[in-house]
């Protein structure tokens, strides 16, 4: 098991949670109840690795001594064997997954915007079908999620999306999404009933509620408020409750009117900025290391990720991992998992 692909420094991490272990256990541990609480996450975070390993070489030496047993039995044992072999394979997908959601960011709740490309009112609504999509893997996954912000499109569709996806892991599953999203079907809004093409871009951003990683000057922020448009009742619209936010040292601008709460859609828009430069950071620092490699890769509008084909045949296929769908209806229902998985097997916690 030492040699396994996705089991680390197995003993390390032991050593560490002993360590943690007799901080915990000092009479003055609860003193300082922050510090306190950030290290039981950590020995529990560490916990996370060694007990299924533990647990899965236990496992390995039972299947020995039960193999040993089924040598020179006339009946054989030979369905417990398969029994057994098959719970060790479970627990090893378990902590392989949990290898792939390693990355520093992955356990944090996600902020997931989407923005149509050109083409207009077809471009709108295909990212207003990708709000729907993403909405449905969200709910199968017992995620919770809310609507940031919300730009309604002139005809159809929308203009963009900001949502706030919140669960263990939330952004290490739908950084997967990051990129470019192409649509081929019969355009619902041409009389002639034409094929057409329509792109829309996903980002993700961890959450970031700890302003001691991002610091934001209040003096670097120009704030403006304003009256909301679209769905939202009379007060909504009456009021200058929504709010837009740039940052003057980079020009970002984010901004939130779905609350009616002046102060609340602030606090929202706040998040945004925050993961935003976070993100930003992140970006800097790996386009840094990939200057340094020479293997920068150029991102560029209508590079695609992935394909949804309705017309003239049905399919789903992602540009990074081949992986190909040909249920194009089920995948927009939310049915993602192939595609999210194969991302994480191949890339883990980049």
């Amino acid at each position: 098991m030492k040699n396994s692909g996705v089991i680390f420094d197995l003993e390390n991490k032991i050593a560490s949670i002993e360590k943690l272990e007799e901080l915990m256990a000092k009479p003055d541990f609860w003193d300082d109840q922050e510090k306190a609480r950030q290290i039981i996450d950590q020995a529990n975070d560490l916990k996370r690795w060694t007990e299924p390993v533990k647990e899965i070489e236990s496992r390995l030496k039972d299947l020995e001594e039960l193999a040993l047993l089924a040598e020179g039995e006339e009946d054989g044992l030979e369905e417990d064997l398969s029994s057994d072999a098959e719970q060790i394979a479970r627990k090893i997908d378990e902590l392989e997954m949990l290898h792939m959601l390693s990355g520093k960011d992955d356990p944090r709740n996600a902020i997931l915007t989407i923005h149509p490309g050109a083409g207009g009112t077809e471009s709108q609504d295909w990212a207003q079908m990708l709000v729907r999509m993403y909405s449905r893997w969200i709910e199968k996954h017992g995620f919770k999620s809310q609507i940031l912000d919300l730009q309604p499109g002139d005809e159809a569709g929308i203009k963009s999306a900001t949502l706030e996806v919140k669960g263990r892991n939330a952004f290490g599953y739908l950084k997967a999404e990051k990129g470019v999203h192409r649509l081929v079907r019969i355009s619902p809004f041409d009389a002639n009933r034409r094929r057409h093409t329509s792109f829309a871009s996903v980002f993700v951003y961890p959450e970031i509620e700890d302003n001691v990683q991002v610091r934001i000057d209040e003096k670097d922020l120009r704030i403006d408020t304003y009256r909301s448009s679209g769905a939202g009742g009379q007060h909504v619209n009456k009021t200058d409750s929504a709010v837009r936010i740039t940052y003057l040292p980079t020009g970002i601008v984010v901004q939130c009117q779905n609350e009616r709460s002046q102060h609340r859609n602030k606090e929202n828009a706040m998040k945004i900025l925050r993961a935003r430069l976070y993100e930003q950071r992140i970006e800097q620092e790996r386009a840094e290391k990939e200057a340094i490699e020479a293997e920068k890769k150029e991102i560029a509008w209508g590079n695609q990720i992935r394909s949804y084909v309705l017309h003239p045949y049905m399919m789903v296929k992602d540009h990074r991992t081949k992986i190909e769908n040909g249920d194009a209806q089920g995948v927009l229902e939310g049915d993602l998992d192939l595609f999210i998985m194969g991302y994480l097997k191949q890339f883990g916690g980049i």
